[in-house]
């Protein structure tokens, strides 16, 4: 990547919430039935999560949300700005969350994608990560139905 400045990865704070959930919208992230504000708000109070940014000339350009639930990592709200991308920041990103989960000694990293979703499949293959034999099951607590597409 000659030439190509590698950006610098930080911890969000809770002074970043508008500017990282804009860019979560921005980035076609959010679901009606997820409140991007109550997820930020929620990873930032927790000891066992974080929201790792990418600050721009512009401001917030980048973004992760990464946790662990005491045996796996997670991430979250792989962002990066629409006209800032195939620059490698999504690589730098990921990369920032895993050496994240590192340091929390977390050994196993998990993410869930759409399966419609062929850009973000590739691009995580592209990474290493291959498909789980798993199968996720879902049950909503609150009483509402499960919304059509999940």
């Amino acid at each position: 990547m000659t030439g190509v400045m590698i950006p610098e990865i930080e911890p969000a704070t809770a002074a970043d919430a508008a500017a990282v959930i804009a860019l979560w919208h921005a980035c076609g992230l959010t679901r009606p039935w997820n409140d991007p504000a109550t997820d930020f708000a929620l990873a930032l109070r927790e000891a066992q999560s974080s929201v790792l940014v990418v600050r721009g000339e512009g401001g917030i350009t980048g973004s992760v949300m990464v946790g662990f639930d005491g045996h796996r990592g997670w991430v979250y709200y792989v962002a990066v700005d629409p006209d800032g991308r195939k620059r490698g920041h999504g690589r730098v990103i990921m990369a920032a969350a895993e050496d994240w989960l590192r340091q929390a000694g977390i050994a196993k990293l998990q993410l869930l994608v759409r399966r419609e979703n062929a850009q973000a499949n590739a691009f995580y293959q592209s990474l290493g990560f291959e498909e789980s034999t798993s199968v996720m099951f879902q049950k909503w607590l609150d009483g509402r139905d499960t919304p059509p597409s999940n």
